[in-house]
């Protein structure tokens, strides 16, 4: 490797790091009694299923005697489908919990920690996504013509229910509706109609003679607790939160990412959806008929003594209200898990709250990588192969087969490198003092023999692309949540930890150690030391793999494992091409390029720039006058 491939290769690795700086979750400040918050401690007492309410001011709905909020008791209404299990409430006729049958809690299996907050329930085994700040969620908000802000949440509803709990089978529906009866003919009702094997409902919305009590012509859909804090790093989930607004064929996105931050975006207009969204799960709300609404979304981050940074987020459709003596409005509801598939099957572009990552702010560049390549890829694979460790390893042995064509040329371009590196130090000894003609003298030599300077760094520039969109990938693809692969590796979604240091590193701030994340660092060694060959870059071999291996000691270890087994390959692949290419000598190249080449040129326009700058420095000269 030359200089100008290893300066290249540096500048790789620092853009890299500095992405990933900027990109990786924030660390969790330090509690006062001392362990790290992030991940839950598990012989302290734990509340997984109930989290700590944040403080947040509640909006009193009136104190205007039409809308009274009586003492009822409360009336809670199980049904539970194929899919989920929901629990609805007559206090704000509203959802109170909302169980997916198919995912589980991180904790589920953890005995020492279900022994303390119940046993192994159908509660502690399975997600449960309504943040409980305020006991349910999907509310209605108005103003009234005295002025007066009405909020569904604190009204106690009546519903015809007559039974606690529903089971919902075999292709059947089931609708419940919630009715709050201001005075005699003037009421609204919400209607939710639950589908046995679909995780989306319909919430049809129904105004009788309110006409004369709402005011500014628009009543508000509102999602106001977001979705609950599901998984063990709750700091790290906060990271992938996010609320959006999908309007006029473009997602428009809030990430309320700094402390103390509140970040909010009002639109008016056609509103196709809106959505909240955290690591692998997400709420989207869908008018049935678009209107010429609007919505808004917000964001707030607080940081929490116990659990470190969290991000809450409030959203809400902007519903005109026509005046008239009945109204109704219809809306999907989607609760559920961030599954592509699932989302694209609903053909309302849902399927772009799926956050498949950037390169530098530019998601055009992973977008089409994650969702054409390595989704359905990983999704194909996993038809045949249970496990998605082996799919992983399958996957990194496709990309560096698909590769090869360019890593061969990569590696015969750094071996005809070494081999001239006599011939270029022959032309520095030459031309001493003339750093310029040596320049435009190696351009000369590299088109002779036919060598690219740049080809050694070509596989990693285009690999670059796909190890960003894997970043993501990893972090937030719930086909991998909690897939284990073997041995240590429980969980592909996030970093396999084999040893916790008493202390944390000065400067790193980590205490965690990652089996493969050492692997990883291991494997680069070799593959440096296979190709830097210049005694004046031996530095490269032992700073390259020792700052990778910190820098991945975080990273989900899907990711590592996708690394790990990508260089394991390119070390086999590097030592074939070594054998079987043999140790030719160097030949000139039957037809070289012709001058004119990018470099080429490169090089004239800065000998003519040198020649200006000493045509400059010249002092000029005097004419003489005539009498």
């Amino acid at each position: 490797m030359d200089k100008q491939s290893t300066i290249a290769f540096v500048l790789i690795g620092v853009i890299l790091v500095v992405w990933l700086y900027f990109n990786s979750p924030q660390p969790q400040p330090q509690v006062a009694s001392g362990p790290d918050s992030t991940i839950v401690d598990q012989q302290k007492e734990v509340q997984p299923i109930e989290p700590v309410p944040i403080e947040k001011e509640i909006v009193q709905t009136t104190t205007d005697s039409t809308f009274i909020v009586s003492d009822v008791e409360e009336q809670i209404v199980t049904i539970e489908t194929d899919l989920i299990k929901v629990l609805m409430t007559n206090k704000g006729g509203k959802i109170q919990k909302y169980y997916l049958k198919k995912y589980n809690t991180w904790y589920h299996k953890k005995k020492d920690i279900l022994g303390k907050i119940g046993g192994d329930t159908f509660e502690n085994k399975h997600v449960q996504l309504i943040n409980q700040i305020e006991n349910g969620d999907f509310n209605i908000r108005f103003v009234t013509q005295d002025g007066q802000l009405i909020n569904s949440s604190s009204l106690d509803f009546e519903t015809a229910a007559s039974d606690d709990y529903y089971k919902v089978e075999n292709g059947d529906s089931l609708s419940i509706e919630y009715t709050y009866e201001v005075s005699e003919g003037k009421s609204f009702s919400k209607i939710f109609t639950f589908f046995s094997d679909d995780y989306a409902s319909r919430v049809d919305i129904e105004m009788n003679n309110m006409n004369d009590l709402i005011s500014s012509y628009r009543y508000d859909v509102e999602w106001s607790t977001g979705v609950n804090f599901l998984e063990e790093n709750s700091v790290d989930e906060a990271s992938f939160s996010s609320a959006s607004a999908f309007t006029g064929g473009e997602q428009v996105i809030i990430d309320a990412s700094s402390e103390g931050e509140t970040e909010k975006k009002e639109f008016n207009g056609y509103i196709d959806w809106i959505g909240i969204r955290n690591m692998y799960f997400g709420v989207i709300i869908s008018p049935k008929v678009p209107f010429d609404g609007g919505a808004y979304i917000e964001g707030t981050n607080k940081s929490h003594p116990r659990w470190g940074t969290r991000e809450y987020y409030s959203t809400a459709l902007k519903v005109p209200f026509k005046n008239i003596n009945y109204q109704k409005d219809s809306f999907n509801l989607f609760i559920g898990p961030l599954d592509y598939d699932i989302l694209k099957s609903y053909e309302k572009n849902y399927e772009q709250i799926y956050d498949f990552g950037s390169f530098f702010g530019l998601k055009i560049i992973t977008r089409p990588i994650s969702e054409y390549i390595l989704l359905p890829l990983f999704k194909f694979l996993h038809m045949f192969i249970p496990n998605y460790g082996i799919v992983i390893i399958l996957f990194s042995l496709i990309i560096k087969i698909a590769l090869y064509p360019l890593t061969k040329q990569s590696y015969q371009s750094m071996k005809r490198m070494q081999q001239l590196q006599p011939k270029i130090a022959e032309l520095k000894e030459k031309y001493t003092n003339d750093p310029q003609k040596v320049q435009k003298e190696t351009m000369k030599m590299y088109s002779t023999y036919g060598v690219n300077p740049m080809g050694g760094c070509l596989p990693m520039v285009l690999q670059m692309p796909i190890l960003f969109a894997l970043f993501t990938f990893f972090k937030t693809t719930i086909d991998i949540r909690h897939e284990p692969f073997i041995w240590w590796i429980t969980n592909l979604s996030s970093p396999d930890i084999i040893y916790t240091l008493p202390f944390k590193l000065p400067f790193i701030g980590m205490d965690k150690i990652s089996g493969l994340a050492i692997l990883l660092g291991i494997t680069m060694f070799f593959q440096q030391k296979m190709t830097v060959k210049d005694p004046s870059q031996k530095a490269m071999v032992y700073a390259m793999p020792v700052m990778f291996t910190f820098m991945f000691m975080g990273f989900a270890s899907g990711l590592n494992l996708y690394y790990f087994m990508f260089n394991l390959f390119s070390i086999i692949q590097q030592q074939w091409i070594n054998v079987k290419g043999g140790t030719a000598e160097l030949q000139p190249v039957k037809n070289p390029k012709k001058k004119g080449g990018f470099m080429s040129k490169m090089m004239d326009a800065a000998e003519q720039k040198q020649k200006q700058q000493q045509s400059a420095k010249q002092p000029p000269t005097k004419k003489k006058k005539k009498f």
